[in-house]
């Protein structure tokens, strides 16, 4: 999408790969000190060895360091900080560890329609069951504890619902979840005794004004201990999103909250199987939980490469709602946070029908017809989940900002053609 690497974090990377670098006067004196302290911790220092299971010592104390500072000096454990392949792996591994059960006692695991497959597809390998809750579309996709507790006493009837996902800021619909949508979310898996999982791998994407990050772990801890001592749970973040975007190269972590040390000895257990997330990963998680600091010889450019990023998606948000929101037959909800748009569209019944003569769900057909005469490639929204009768697709909001608006242009003037030949 032709966004530019950051260069301290390739910097410090490179180090590590290549430490012969290290003598090199092209790199600035924090980078080679940052990759010389991670090369002292690797076997034999070098980023081809194993590592331990949970990912290196120190770069889970900068972690457990980076989320305090996150949330305001609530303290983080680096014994419950699990690094990852991305947080796909360690979502992964904690659908493993918490479906068990058969017929009625099969674990149900609670999801957000629309979702981001990953949930699906796990639940699906792992012989559980999904349990759906609709996001509310009116309302700017926002989580409503009623329809959480609809989904609940129905899904009750055929299984045992125990896990609770929150994806927040959202993937596919770009929403950011309010504190108080996050307090209610939390009394309502106390009540109900569910384990909460947040997904916030998105937390640095956050651009709607009035729109804040409020990290599920925080808020369980303002709270006060009738929760924050009781309330199980366990967040994810990644390298692939933010302002960093090295989805490549495959790091994340998982911190676990008030799990049973029985518990977590099995999760210790189910982590050694995969034998250690990728090192090139776990270094480039560490230069992002541990960033140059005021006064090192690469704060200033770090920190005007991160803000060029982000004011960039922040511009593109806007700029995809707006347009979106000119067009006859789209509705588009702000993209608060996130990567993507989730707009809603019209389809008329000729193409309804056409669709369903071919195979094709309507909102798929509508998507490839636009990818044979546009070459703009967009993901239906039968893919992540919708409301019965209503069609989605989910766009990326990632390219340039010029190309942005000739693919929105486009976009727009295919749907008036496709609207007008079908209706």
């Amino acid at each position: 999408m032709g966004q530019r690497p950051i260069t301290f974090l390739r910097q410090v990377s490179a180090l590590c790969l290549y430490p012969e670098m290290l003598s090199e006067p092209l790199f600035p004196d924090d980078a080679k000190q940052r990759a010389r302290r991670l090369l002292a911790v690797c076997g034999g220092q070098s980023v081809g060895a194993y590592t331990a299971s949970p990912g290196i010592k120190i770069i889970r104390q900068d972690v457990a360091r980076y989320i305090e500072r996150r949330d305001g000096g609530i303290p983080a454990n680096p014994d419950n900080i699990y690094l990852s392949t991305g947080a796909s792996d360690a979502v992964m591994t904690m659908l493993k560890l918490l479906v068990s059960g058969e017929g009625r006692s099969r674990t149900g695991v609670m999801i957000p329609i629309p979702q981001y497959p990953l949930y699906s597809a796990g639940i699906a390998e792992l012989n559980a069951v999904q349990v759906n809750y609709y996001l509310d579309e009116e309302h700017c996709w926002a989580l409503d504890v009623r329809e959480l507790r609809r989904a609940l006493c129905q899904a009750r009837r055929h299984c045992q619902p125990r896990v609770l996902c929150i994806i927040n800021p959202g993937n596919p619909t770009g929403q950011v979840q309010s504190r108080k949508c996050i307090e209610d979310i939390i009394k309502f898996a106390w009540e109900e005794q569910l384990f909460l999982m947040a997904d916030e791998v998105y937390q640095d994407n956050v651009y709607a004004e009035g729109s804040e990050f409020h990290s599920f772990k925080k808020v369980l801890f303002e709270m006060g201990p009738t929760y924050s001592r009781v309330v199980e749970l366990v967040s994810f973040h990644s390298i692939s999103k933010g302002f960093m975007g090295e989805c490549g190269l495959r790091g994340g972590y998982m911190e676990v909250v008030n799990l049973d040390p029985a518990v977590q000895q099995q999760l210790s257990k189910l982590v050694s199987v995969r034998l250690c997330p990728p090192v090139p990963g776990q270094v480039l998680l560490d230069v992002v939980m541990n960033p140059p600091k005021p006064g090192e010889p690469s704060y200033q450019s770090f920190i005007r490469e991160k803000q060029v990023v982000l004011s960039d998606l922040a511009h593109k948000a806007q700029l995809t709602q707006e347009i979106f929101s000119q067009v006859p037959g789209i509705h588009c909800n702000p993209v608060q946070g996130a990567m993507y748009s989730f707009p809603r569209i019209q389809i008329p019944a000729r193409a309804v029908q056409e669709a369903q003569a071919r195979g094709f769900a309507p909102d798929m057909f509508f998507c490839l017809q636009l990818l044979e005469e546009t070459g703009i490639c967009v993901v239906p929204g039968s893919g992540f989940g919708q409301r019965e009768g209503t069609y989605h697709f989910r766009m990326t909001i990632l390219p340039h900002v010029e190309k942005l608006r000739i693919v929105l242009k486009k976009l727009s003037q295919f749907y008036a053609k496709f609207t007008q030949e079908y209706s």
